[in-house]
């Protein structure tokens, strides 16, 4: 039996950038488990299970177009920070979710002066190719 869309698989995973970085690994808790097809995943893994079966891995590049997107600077905001809780301690790298439209954003503090906080609100992996070392644990 391999993996198709609408298949659900637990996997383990390690997700490395080009430059060797590990940003993520499921190797030391249980496996991630998902519908293949579904959404659930960057469009680039779900289509690296396709036709794979239990106990084989692989490995995969996956571009930007199919992880999270290429970096758009238009999402980048001025916001002042009034715009913010009174007292609260505004820090590079802190997050905040919204809701923008029909789903949450996560945003971003890039930097933060006087008289402006900048925001961003793209993906901390857009712009970015991933690498993937998967194993196909079990199809459900």
């Amino acid at each position: 039996m391999s993996a198709a869309a609408g298949s659900k698989v637990k996997v383990h995973y390690t997700g490395t950038f080009d430059d060797g970085e590990v940003f993520d690994s499921s190797r030391e808790r249980d496996p991630m488990e998902f519908e293949v097809g579904a959404r659930e995943v960057i469009p680039g893994f779900d289509d690296a299970l396709l036709g794979m079966t239990v106990g084989e891995s692989k490995k995969v590049r996956i571009p930007e177009e199919d992880a999270y997107g290429p970096y758009n600077p238009e999402m980048v905001m001025d916001v002042a920070p009034d715009q913010f809780e009174e007292g609260m301690n505004v820090e590079i790298g802190q997050q905040f979710q919204v809701e923008m439209g029909e789903a949450p954003v996560v945003l971003t503090v890039k930097e933060v002066h006087d008289d402006k906080v900048i925001l961003d609100a793209n993906h901390p992996m857009a712009g970015k190719t991933l690498n993937f070392d998967i194993e196909l644990v079990e199809i459900i």
